[in-house]
């Protein structure tokens, strides 16, 4: 039976999972992202229902789908955020990527910024 990333990380000392912490911050690619959370592509392509070969592409791509990369990142266990920076206003955490359309709403303010539906 597969565990879960979030379990994983969860029962590991609190330093390893500060270091972790701190490394995911500094990943530049999909395949930095994929082996910090120790999956290999064959493991990936199972989630997504695709060939290795599909992973391996989609690593090397420079401009993909937003969907696409939401499924990636959903199928490690994380969830993928996009982040508006604009000069002298808050952050606008735009929600509802690449996924089914929902009503378009706005959220007030929290500490990291607006939300705003996609």
């Amino acid at each position: 039976m597969a565990r879960k990333l979030d379990d994983v990380i969860a029962a590991l000392p609190k330093e390893r999972r500060q270091r972790i912490e701190a490394r995911a911050m500094e990943l530049a690619t999909l395949k930095d992202l994929r082996l910090a959370a120790e999956r290999t592509q064959e493991q990936l392509a199972e989630a997504l229902g695709v060939g290795q070969d599909t992973i391996s592409r989609l690593e090397k791509r420079s401009d993909m789908l937003l969907s696409t990369l939401r499924h990636y990142v959903e199928s490690m266990g994380g969830r993928l955020e996009l982040v508006a920076q604009f000069p002298n206003r808050p952050p606008v955490v735009i929600e509802h990527l690449g996924g089914e359309s929902k009503p378009q709403r706005k959220a007030s303010g929290a500490r990291r910024g607006t939300r705003v539906a996609a």
